[in-house]
């Protein structure tokens, strides 16, 4: 099965489906990336701050599979925002993945009660790293419409994803439409609401109709509305389940029920980007 592409603005590739490694435990990464390589995930999403960097690097080298054909994003811990210390972990990122470049840094969480307010550096420090050629492109996740209105104005790089909570009982319209007005696609982290949604009555109804899972359709909700999903599962059934979304469409007023099961802010499932401020020890 093909998994279909979205072009991003600086005309590099991203394969519309992949796989995260949130909660996967560092010790078990490489046989969990292992399996999802041979199902057929080719988009592996990981991030400093889940320290399985390592472990998805040793399943990448073991797979055989060659770095053309995979498409590997990482993101920056909240705690090294000041840009010699971006340069420092972006540098032991390539080195715990095993890699010369990554398809796709991004700023994991914007902060903005941190760092006195300034993730502008931040974002101006990574663009050196697609300067010098060890990122293919750079983005954000959990920017609110505010925060990309800032970087764009203050810097003129627009990020090539915007990676922020969405699922339908927590659509987060405005910060997906900031996206697309600047230009940005749109990445769905916990696009089922970890599980919150599989018994939902209304996806279930139409999951039936289509004679597929519950997760299968709320997947593809997200891909027939342009976003980038990357769902996660250490159960091999359950990644074969999640890769078998490209056979099936909704219709229109399918797609239009699953969104009216939007509850705007009582529906978000992770912090508020506004007020977020963890910083690991």
């Amino acid at each position: 099965m093909t998994v279909p592409t979205i072009t991003l603005n600086n005309q590099t590739e991203i394969p519309q489906l992949g796989f995260g490694v949130f909660q996967v435990p560092p010790e078990q990464t490489p046989d969990t990336v292992s399996t999802a390589l041979e199902v057929g995930y080719r988009h592996i999403d990981t991030a400093q701050m889940y320290q399985n960097e390592q472990g998805v690097g040793r399943a990448l080298a073991d797979s055989g599979i060659p770095r053309r054909e995979l498409y590997v994003t990482t993101k920056l811990n909240n705690g090294f925002h000041a840009p010699d210390d971006a340069r420092r972990s972006f540098d032991q990122s390539l080195e715990a993945l095993g890699l010369d470049h990554v398809d796709l840094f991004l700023i994991h969480w914007p902060l903005p009660t941190l760092y006195d307010g300034d993730y502008v550096s931040t974002w101006r420090t990574l663009s050196e790293f697609v300067a010098d050629g060890r990122a293919r492109s750079i983005g954000v996740s959990n920017f609110q419409p505010a925060h990309l209105d800032r970087i764009v104005a203050e810097t003129g790089v627009i990020p090539a994803v915007n990676q922020i909570e969405v699922h339908p009982y927590f659509c987060n319209e405005d910060a997906r439409a900031a996206s697309i007005r600047h230009g940005v696609e749109v990445e769905a982290w916990s696009p089922i609401a970890q599980g919150a949604v599989l018994d939902d009555e209304v996806i279930g109804k139409i999951a039936a109709a289509h004679g597929k899972t519950p997760s299968q359709v709320t997947l593809r909700w997200h891909v027939e509305r342009g976003d980038i999903v990357f769902p996660k599962s250490m159960k091999r059934a359950r990644m074969e389940e999640n890769f078998a979304i490209f056979d099936f469409e909704l219709t229109p007023e399918e797609i239009d029920a699953i969104s009216a099961l939007d509850r705007g802010e009582d529906g978000r499932r992770g912090p508020n980007p506004d007020t977020f401020d963890y910083v690991p020890a």
